[in-house]
């Protein structure tokens, strides 16, 4: 048996009641077969792939909060440390009544390469809780987040683990996360990114993975001798990478048609108004009927069906395993060129095959969406500066980030002998530097 082999058998069998965290364990293990094979003897004295798999460590917790009845609420709260080789833990916090450890455990594997491929110093991590924000009071929301951090704060830091927000957790929330940690901690310090601007926070981190999603397709597009004006695009997901992918897609002469929620999805043929959908998504936090009432043009259908709307460029930007085999089929069959990845893991495996296997230039989460880590990123250098840079310095160094990612890919899959495979590109890309470091710093 190969040393791969070997470790997805015990990760399997470790791991059996983690469906999301095993299928990012085998799709990644799988496509470094090429890596570990020309350097199996070294990898496997050293462990690698058993220390990679087993995060550094993890904290499951009661959140006890009390809601406007006067009612206490217990939610379960979750932090996973899995891999600081390149720098302080770094990943978001999901509020989703659907977070449980292997969704926070995938989330926080699959940031490692996804933290490693912008090229900056910081190491992957992942957190959150089943609690829903949705429907809930300022107050109830902000008692929940006080409660959250009072434990999380024992654990996290500037220099230790950084989280950030996620679905669920937008500028509200960290702010009441933020607050609580200054308080009990006494230090004012970049703990978390994606606060406000008026303390400590980046101008562009709330358009950055919408925005770095579209950088890194355009990229794509070019080196295979396309632009995207004038290009069909579908889209997934209402939030916060749907609403800013779709503002830059038809700022770079793209026509975006579609979007979702968790109870249906839009179709617009005359292009979707990024406005009014601020409007109802941000703003109303309402459901899409609301955009289908006040906008003529906008059809609303019940359930779940962008991908099957014709298109040359799809990007899911909703959550994960959203576009399944039969869609991958619809979107093939309606001459889709180019599939790029806003949400984490959003293609099932086998439809990533069939994508691939059909010509369809497919770019993976791990690098399609590290434009808001990427910019967390950057919010971190900015705090640790004392200093607070321009939109456009912040989007300029954001493009170039998602530039190099797309090469970084492109390279890594040439060097292995899988030219156009940017789902293997970018874990051997990930992994080469962070297998580097790990060694470097000897077994610990």
């Amino acid at each position: 048996m190969s040393y791969v082999d070997d470790v997805l058998s015990r990760v399997k069998e470790k791991n059996a009641s983690e469906p999301e965290f095993l299928q990012a364990a085998q799709e990644v293990l799988e496509s470094l077969r090429p890596v570990i094979e020309a350097n199996e003897e070294l990898y496997k004295r050293e462990a690698l792939l058993e220390r990679l798999t087993e995060p550094d460590r993890q904290f499951k917790f009661r959140v006890p909060w009390v809601d406007d009845n006067g009612q206490v609420q217990v939610n379960t709260g979750y932090r996973v440390q899995f891999n600081n080789a390149i720098g302080p833990y770094k990943g978001g916090l999901r509020l989703h009544p659907s977070v449980n450890l292997g969704i926070i455990k995938f989330l926080g594997f699959e940031q490692i390469f996804k933290n490693s491929l912008t090229g900056l110093p910081i190491g992957g991590g992942k957190g959150g809780s089943d609690f829903d924000p949705k429907g809930k009071s300022d107050r109830e929301v902000m008692a929940f987040c006080q409660s959250f951090m009072t434990e999380l704060c024992k654990y996290i830091g500037a220099d230790v683990d950084v989280p950030a927000g996620d679905i669920g957790t937008g500028a509200r929330e960290i702010g009441y996360m933020f607050g609580q940690y200054k308080k009990i901690r006494g230090t004012y310090e970049g703990v978390l990114t994606g606060k406000g601007l008026t303390y400590g926070g980046s101008l562009a981190r709330t358009e950055a993975t919408g925005y770095g999603l579209l950088y890194i397709t355009q990229e794509l597009m070019k080196c295979h001798g396309e632009s995207m004006e004038g290009k069909t695009v579908v889209i997934s997901g209402a939030g916060n990478v749907a609403i800013y992918a779709a503002q830059k897609a038809q700022q770079m002469g793209a026509k975006v048609v579609t979007c979702s929620d968790s109870t249906g999805w839009i179709y617009d043929p005359e292009g979707i108004d990024v406005a009014l959908l601020k409007e109802v998504k941000e703003v109303k936090r309402a459901r899409l009927t609301e955009y289908a009432a006040a906008r003529q043009s906008a059809q609303y259908h019940e359930g779940r069906g962008v991908w099957q709307i014709k298109c040359d460029i799809a990007l899911p930007c909703a959550t994960q395993n959203e576009l399944l085999i039969d869609d991958a089929k619809q979107l093939v069959a309606n001459g889709c060129k180019a599939v790029c990845e806003g949400a984490n893991m959003p293609t099932t495996i086998e439809a990533t095959r069939y994508l691939q296997e059909n010509g369809v230039w497919f770019i993976g989460g791990k690098a399609a969406n590290a434009g808001g880590v990427a910019t967390s990123a950057l919010e971190m250098t900015q705090n640790s500066e004392r200093l607070s840079w321009t939109f456009e310095e912040v989007d300029s160094k954001l493009q170039q980030i998602m530039v190099n990612i797309y090469h970084n890919i492109d390279d890594a899959a040439k060097k292995y002998g899988m030219e156009g495979d940017y789902v293997a590109g970018a874990n051997i890309a990930g992994f080469e530097k962070v297998a580097q470091a790990m060694l470097a710093q000897g077994v610990v």
